[in-house]
């Protein structure tokens, strides 16, 4: 299975605010700035086992799926 970055747009996409989100990245140990740069590998959000992480990486799932058949 090919390796899922998340980025800032997964997180737009579903609504989530960038306030919540920065607190949400300090509560887990997560660095927010990296995340806005570069994104972060779906592994290491699903690792929190946070319900809103499974589905900012559904998300990026589907994102992926959509540009890989050219939509």
């Amino acid at each position: 299975m090919m390796s899922l970055t998340v980025t800032h747009a997964d997180m737009r996409a579903l609504g989530y605010c960038n306030r919540g989100g920065r607190a949400w990245f300090a509560r887990h140990g997560l660095d927010w700035s990296r995340f806005l740069e570069a994104g972060v590998p779906a592994r290491t959000l699903l690792a929190t086992g946070d319900v809103m992480a499974q589905a900012v990486v559904a998300q990026a799932q589907t994102r992926r799926d959509e540009e890989q058949d050219g939509r």
